[in-house]
């Protein structure tokens, strides 16, 4: 009754601290799995994504008092379709993955959403671990290789002097947490999505692994903020 409740408060137009205090309040309920049961239905997920902006294709990222709640909408997802095979399979009805590749465009050159971002990537790779056929829709249909390898790029900062060669600065500080935590991310859903991609047969698939390889190589040169968040990236 009580994440009902909240959720009842979230359909309607309340103020940015009230809503993120209810999500924040709903994210902590949602660890538990015997609490998702009654309200794990397809007006409560849209509810959420409606917060997270997921149904939003074209309006862009711009009044930055909304990204907690953006950011609080996204970890309640990540919870919910974590626990719940309901969740999981309201997800591939509501188009939840095509969603998330939207708003992870829509964080391009924006500042002030490494968060956003970085749990958008979470989100997809629940999703793409815990759903086969989200998997699949994320390889074949959402160019979701694509999607993640530049979401991975743009979290290292790379910087290119050959079509397959990343510049190496000796003297490059290490990448801040956020920067780190959205590249390991990253590789989570692009390990998922590329899981059964052992046989490549196009000349564009080619191109994009031997992308995807580069970016990699220069992972692996890349340090984070501590020894542990290094040895986690790599």
């Amino acid at each position: 009754k009580l994440c009902e409740g909240i959720l009842n408060i979230l359909e309607k137009d309340t103020k940015t601290s009230c809503q993120v205090a209810c999500l924040e309040t709903l994210r902590i309920l949602s660890r538990d799995k015997k609490v998702l049961v009654p309200v794990t239905t397809k007006r409560n997920m849209q509810i959420l994504m409606r917060l997270a902006k997921l149904d939003t294709v074209e309006d862009p990222l711009e009044r930055v008092s909304e990204f907690p709640v953006i950011v609080e909408a996204l970890k309640c997802l990540c919870n919910i379709i974590f626990n719940s095979a309901v969740a999981q399979k309201l997800s591939l009805e509501l188009n939840l993955a095509a969603m998330l590749c939207n708003l992870l465009e829509k964080c391009k050159d924006q500042q002030f959403v490494d968060d956003i971002k970085c749990f958008d990537l979470r989100l997809l790779f629940l999703l793409s671990l815990l759903h086969t056929d989200i998997r699949s829709q994320l390889r074949q249909e959402l160019q979701g290789v694509q999607v993640l390898t530049q979401a991975l790029e743009s979290s290292l900062s790379i910087r290119w002097t050959e079509q397959y060669k990343a510049a190496e600065d000796r003297d490059r500080p290490p990448l801040s947490l956020q920067e780190t935590d959205c590249a390991i991310e990253a590789l989570k859903a692009l390990f998922n999505v590329t899981l059964d991609s052992w046989n490549v047969h196009s000349k564009n698939e080619s191109h994009q692994f031997r992308y995807m390889a580069a970016i990699l190589r220069h992972c692996l040169l890349t340090t984070g903020p501590t020894e542990d968040k290094t040895e986690e990236l790599h």
